[in-house]
């Protein structure tokens, strides 16, 4: 997506040679008009695998999937990081490591939400080394659902999570694929 290129080039931050900075639209301040447009074209990359429920973690990959869920016309899910007193025991859960805030955090979704008979596309904002994606994965399996894809705004992809994920068979469509951030500058696929 040339457009999100062009974005990350104008607007975004190289912090480190693993760190790119872009809550200026996406994931701290978002630009609504344009965060649809990303939904819109990961729901046409998608149009044709029946998606019933469009799966994210909280909180920055929310505002993509629900685009996404919208321009599918499908509900939108994402997995809590922390158990809520409102959530009852009936949760599927798993374990991912943030490599940003390096952590290690259990993610949780209701049982009541995904199901066997679902088709489900994952969406978030970044894919570095892939633990939230595996994670959402590993609640879709839980559940017995179909694993449609993951959509992803920005890939870093020296950072092999994709790679790791695309060996177990898992359709990614990343809209920003990048191969490096090496002396501040940001270089595409």
């Amino acid at each position: 997506m040339r457009s999100l290129q062009e974005k990350i080039i104008n607007e975004g931050q190289v912090i480190s040679d693993t760190i790119l900075k872009v809550d200026s639209f996406l994931n701290h301040q978002i630009d609504p008009e344009f965060v649809m447009a990303m939904g819109r074209e990961l729901a046409n990359r998608y149009a044709g695998e029946e998606v019933t429920k469009v799966l994210t973690v909280e909180a920055s990959g929310i505002a993509l999937a629900l685009t996404t869920g919208l321009a599918l016309k499908t509900p939108v899910v994402f997995a809590k990081k922390k158990k809520a007193a409102t959530q009852d025991s009936q949760t599927y859960s798993t374990k991912i490591f943030s490599f940003t805030r390096q952590e290690a955090v259990d993610i949780y979704v209701n049982k009541k939400l995904i199901h066997a008979r679902d088709r489900v596309l994952i969406i978030d904002d970044f894919l570095a080394h892939g633990e939230a994606l595996r994670g959402l994965a590993d609640i879709v399996e839980q559940a017995g659902a179909t694993l449609v894809g993951v959509g992803i705004a920005i890939e870093k992809v020296f950072q092999n999570g994709g790679q790791a994920l695309r060996k177990k068979g898992i359709r990614i469509e990343s809209l920003a694929p990048i191969t490096s951030l090496s002396g501040g500058r940001v270089s595409f696929v």
